[in-house]
């Protein structure tokens, strides 16, 4: 199966300080895109927000989506809309507005510049259990990533017929495809003790 597969394991993952607290980078797009250049398609992260109260670097024409993984945040966009999420809830929002948020967390960050689309996806796989999703057709030339993060695990992820690996707590796993006319299965098996938790990021672009 034509993929790519690129398994960044927790150890292997780069953190820095951000106004607000810390930010580890999980993938960006292109490769050799600089987040501090604003010159990539997308990026997908993951952040501890350490104070009760910070406001977001603005980031004109990005589109933003937040999950958060602990805690729980109220986010106020200027002039637009506020939400209060909880565990595994999500905001959309541009990155341009003014955005305030409040609340100690840690979350889930998909930035995506124009003529990108993506979505994330909270999955939870009960002891013993498995998680079966389709990664979609892509008859139009456009590429398709598909990113897993473990939460908590350990969780076997089989990717069709081509691969299988193990995650555990904080690792990732970024699919790349492109041009591929069929769709295709990918798996998540639960091997721990307790529930498993994943988050998903697709992206087309």
């Amino acid at each position: 199966m034509p993929y790519s597969i690129q398994l960044i394991r927790k150890n292997e993952q780069t953190t820095n300080e951000w106004s607000g607290g810390l930010t580890t980078q999980l993938a960006i797009y292109p490769e050799d895109a600089d987040y501090t250049e604003r010159n990539f398609k997308w990026r997908i992260s993951s952040a501890i927000v350490e104070f009760e109260e910070s406001v977001f670097t603005p980031l004109p024409d990005i589109n933003r989506l937040i999950m958060v993984i602990d805690g729980e945040m109220t986010l106020k966009h200027e002039g637009h809309h506020h939400v209060h999420l909880k565990p595994y809830e999500q905001d959309r929002f541009n990155g341009g507005w003014t955005t305030r948020s409040f609340g100690k967390v840690r979350d889930f960050n998909l930035m995506l510049a124009e003529g990108c689309s993506g979505d994330l996806e909270a999955i939870t796989v009960e002891k013993g259990g498995y998680h079966e999703t389709v990664n979609p057709k892509n008859p139009d030339g456009h590429q398709i990533a598909e990113a897993f993060y473990c939460i908590n695990g350990p969780v076997h992820i089989t990717i069709g017929d081509q691969a299988a690996i193990d995650l555990e707590e904080g690792d990732f796993i970024l699919l790349n495809r492109e041009h591929l006319e069929t769709s295709s299965s990918i798996t998540l098996f639960n091997r721990a003790e307790a529930e498993a938790n994943v988050i998903r990021a697709s992206v087309i672009f």
